[in-house]
């Protein structure tokens, strides 16, 4: 696994990557920076790299679970329900490319607003 570091506004976070071809090609890219989007309990945000759905995809994510959407080249970050969700769990608009997870506490992220920052880098 590689450890990423994830700054939105104010909360910073470490997460990590696991090996999928969509993670490696993150990390490839890192750092990326962008300006947070919220929906619900997930923040995403639309970053240079292009990769097609993987198999292994899907909608019902878990809290602090990481993501890619395919349809909108975005990283997103799940920390609880979504307006797709029908319960307490996220879920996604349309299948995600499994990355990674946040180490922590991922509802932190509850604190960031839309048209933040955020950064992704290489953990020191």
């Amino acid at each position: 696994m590689k450890t990423i570091l994830i700054t939105a506004g104010n909360v910073s976070l470490k997460a990590e990557l696991n090996d999928s071809p969509t993670a490696e090609r993150i990390w490839q890219e890192l750092p990326i920076q962008a300006k947070v989007n919220t929906w619900g309990d997930e923040i995403y945000f639309g970053i240079p790299v292009q990769a097609e759905q993987e198999p292994s995809a899907q909608a019902d994510v878990e809290v602090g679970e990481l993501g890619y959407w395919p349809p909108g080249s975005a990283f997103c970050i799940f920390f609880g329900p979504t307006p797709a969700s029908s319960g307490s769990r996220p879920r996604a608009a349309s299948p995600v490319n499994r990355l990674g997870r946040v180490l922590g506490d991922a509802t932190e992220f509850r604190k960031a607003m839309d048209g933040e920052k955020v950064r992704i880098e290489r953990a020191p």
